[in-house]
């Protein structure tokens, strides 16, 4: 049983050592542990620092890709070395890296295909009481519309058994976390979720700028991640409401016709009409998204068998 610990680094020089040193180098139930960076085009010494630590493995982007896209080519890579589990921490050494053991216990059990660590977000210090309404309500919205029953959404201290990180296909440019707990929920995987620590502020998070960057940023993910999932849904209550809304004037006016009056009230019939014509329009793009969603489930099984045919390959070419 092989556990590969990915690291995504971008400019991590001072924090790198602590989240290496943390990291258990022996666990039970696990014969081979390997720690991976993904270097996120980083500007500073973070490659000299981890060639120092004794990085298993070292993966270089030659700009920076955004989190998302260095978290899906560790994915990717830690695959193509073998790895059974794959544990995925931050390296700015917010997560405590001893909870390793108990973060893949589940997988290792056979109870998930997924785990989730829980900050326990309402009693982390530094973490502004905004914030934590903003992780809870957050949450709450994720456990909805993916189905899935974790308290920490956007909890980027993970640990993936290989069939759940060949199932996983990350296209969102921002943050993996929403995205990849709604694509297991609709992939029907088993996630469980464990209590875990975490250690003293470092720096101030690079994923956004400010508080309302942040919210706009993962409501467009997933509202975009939603629709991707569940199209028929989306745009057929979309054109409901637009026919809902076109009924209501062209009902108005067939009101003042009946009784005499409708030569005045021609406006109500056009904004009628309009409205009712564009909720049709959207119920017949709802039929075409829902078309168009069957193909994309193609192309993802047909993606998942090609992986799983050059992992293959590469194991034979290694033997």
């Amino acid at each position: 049983m092989k556990l590969i610990v990915q690291i995504p680094c971008y400019n991590e020089e001072q924090t790198l050592p602590a989240t290496f040193e943390d990291i258990p180098k022996t666990i039970d139930g696990i014969d081979i542990v390997e720690i991976m960076i993904i270097d996120d085009g980083s500007t500073d010494k973070t490659i000299e620092v981890a060639k120092k630590l004794g990085v298993h493995h070292i993966v270089v982007n030659k700009c920076n890709r955004g989190l998302a896209r260095t978290f899906r080519t560790g994915l990717n890579e830690c695959l193509k070395l073998g790895a059974d589990i794959i544990v995925n921490t931050d390296g700015d050494n917010q997560y405590a890296g001893w909870d390793i053991p108990k973060l893949i216990q589940p997988i290792l059990d056979g109870k998930a295909d997924v785990v989730v660590g829980d900050r326990n977000t309402s009693d982390v210090a530094h973490f502004s009481p905004l914030k934590k309404l903003l992780q809870k309500v957050g949450s709450s919205v994720v456990r909805r519309l993916s189905g899935v029953r974790v308290p920490d959404a956007v909890s980027g201290f993970r640990a993936y058994s290989r069939e759940a990180a060949l199932q996983l296909n990350i296209v969102s440019p921002f943050s993996y976390t929403i995205e990849a707990l709604i694509q297991a929920g609709k992939k029907h995987m088993a996630v469980a979720s464990v209590p875990v620590e975490t250690n003293a502020k470092t720096r101030e998070s690079r994923l956004f700028k400010s508080i309302p960057q942040f919210i706009e940023r993962q409501v467009t993910t997933i509202v975009r991640m939603y629709t991707m999932y569940q199209p028929l849904k989306v745009f057929f209550f979309i054109g409901l409401i637009l026919s809902t809304l076109g009924l209501l004037p062209i009902l108005r006016f067939m009101y003042f016709y009946f009784t005499g009056d409708g030569s005045g009230h021609i406006q109500s019939l056009v904004i009628g009409g309009t409205l009712f014509i564009l909720g049709i329009i959207t119920f017949l793009i709802a039929l075409l998204a829902d078309l168009m969603n069957f193909n994309r489930q193609l192309i993802e099984q047909t993606l998942e068998k090609v992986k799983r045919i050059e992992l293959e390959q590469q194991k034979q070419l290694k033997k």
